[in-house]
């Protein structure tokens, strides 16, 4: 018992000792391999559970939408395309989706350019209906019964809401991971700047 405590105590102390040697190394300008592992631990302990990253191709998926309409992202090849992933069940992306309606969404909704997709995970149509009543949300959100499109990008155990934004060309310019002001005014900004306004 007491080894298992002291394993846990020296390796705290290591995580705490990368952290402030990163932080240092940050602040006198140079990289060197001490802070090259911390940056690697950081992005271990930080994870947020995406399989994909920034300048992937955006993996293919179809998708269902509660009208009946089928969505197939590789034909939208020539929009910016936003998809956010999302739950009734999720109190952060409650939060977040009126945002993405004011702020996105009624900015973009008629520019031809600009496609804009929630995406439901593992729920059925009925809590889709009622998500959408609750948050106001005029978006369309499609259709994950079994996560397999959620699991394109991320990993099945990760949380939601997560926000995916695709270029013209298909490639992923930005992932976030729940709701944060500075970072949600960030994604307004690519947007912006991958319409040209």
């Amino acid at each position: 018992m007491r080894l298992i405590k002291f394993i846990s105590i020296a390796g705290l102390s290591s995580v705490l000792l990368f952290a402030c040697t990163l932080k240092n190394s940050e602040n006198s300008g140079g990289r060197d391999k001490t802070s090259t592992l911390n940056d690697s631990l950081v992005r271990f302990v930080d994870d947020t559970g995406y399989i994909v990253k920034v300048g992937d191709m955006a993996p293919d998926f179809e998708m269902n939408l509660p009208n009946g309409a089928n969505i197939i992202l590789s034909s939208l090849r020539g929009k910016v395309v936003m998809l956010q992933f999302t739950a009734s069940w999720c109190g952060v992306c409650r939060k977040e989706m009126p945002h993405i309606e004011k702020e996105i969404w009624n900015k973009h909704r008629n520019n031809p350019d600009f496609v804009l997709y929630g995406i439901d995970r593992e729920e059925p149509v009925e809590k889709i209906n009622e998500l959408i009543q609750k948050t106001g949300v005029t978006y369309p959100i499609g259709l994950d019964p079994d996560a397999s499109i959620f699991t394109l990008f991320a990993k099945r155990e990760a949380g939601i809401t997560r926000n995916v934004i695709i270029d013209r060309d298909g490639r992923i310019v930005m992932l976030t991971r729940l709701f944060d002001e500075n970072e949600f005014k960030e994604m307004v900004q690519v947007i912006d700047g991958l319409l040209e306004i």
